[in-house]
């Protein structure tokens, strides 16, 4: 029996997902598919075809939105306040988050010593599962947004030099820079960068964004997010098969 599986969001063109589980299941020879579902506003939601449906991701900027629409919320996923996985149970469509564990399994292996404080750019969804993961590495962070609000954020205007040697871990969680806008960066001071930064960007096309490539120009260490999207997408697999 033919299961179908897709991708809400709002603009999905670029999207990872569509192409990544099709290439999956021709060659696991599975019997599925997966769409990708653009939707103007969230309340659009109610008029995709859910019954023909076994589950879907989520992509910005519905991470957090979608959550009232649901019967149910997997406990991680609402400690971090955002939703990218959707299961669908006899008819009830409960709530995961899997970007909190495919950022921890693709940059621990990579993490030094000295990362042991971090800047996250950006207050999003994918912002609150990387925090969370954070948090639970024992790691100190700060959100930089545009219009910081809160103890944990600051504003971009305020990282300097010494800013950027006290959090040495950076990762950018905006969609700033991802095709076909690939000149766009976050606005820090590169130039203060140095091989002890780590820069780690959720965008992965291009392969190498222009903040990754101006960290790596200081001799930054960077890392780009396919390896967090591919853990995701894999997790989110097995969250649909009970195989976790």
């Amino acid at each position: 029996m033919k299961r179908n599986f897709g991708l809400i969001g709002k603009t999905l063109s670029y999207s990872f997902s569509e192409d990544y589980f099709r290439k999956k299941f021709s060659a696991e020879e599975i019997d599925g598919t997966y769409s990708n579902f653009e939707l103007e506003q969230i309340e659009d939601f109610s008029e995709l075809p859910l019954t023909d449906l076994s589950g879907l991701n989520v992509t910005i900027p519905y991470k957090e939105l979608i959550m009232p629409m649901l019967d149910e919320i997997d406990p991680e996923a609402a400690a971090i306040g955002a939703v990218n996985t959707i299961k669908f149970v006899d008819g009830q469509l409960v709530g995961y988050n899997t970007d909190a564990p495919g950022f921890r399994n693709s940059s621990r292996p990579y993490l030094k010593s000295w990362h042991q404080k971090a800047l996250i750019l950006g207050t999003g969804g994918a912002s609150r599962a990387i925090a969370h993961v954070l948090k639970k590495m024992g790691i100190e962070y700060r959100f930089v947004s545009r219009t910081p609000d809160g103890d944990l954020q600051i504003g971009y205007e305020e990282l300097n030099e010494n800013a950027l040697r006290f959090f040495p871990f950076i990762i950018n969680t905006t969609p700033l820079g991802t095709y076909p806008d690939v000149n766009q960066r976050p606005n820090i001071p590169y130039q203060f960068l140095s091989k002890n930064n780590f820069l780690y960007d959720v965008v992965y096309n291009p392969e190498e964004s222009t903040f990754l490539k101006l960290g790596r120009e200081q001799g930054a260490q960077t890392m780009n997010g396919m390896r967090m999207l591919e853990n995701q997408a894999e997790l989110s697999w097995k969250i649909w098969n009970d195989l976790i």
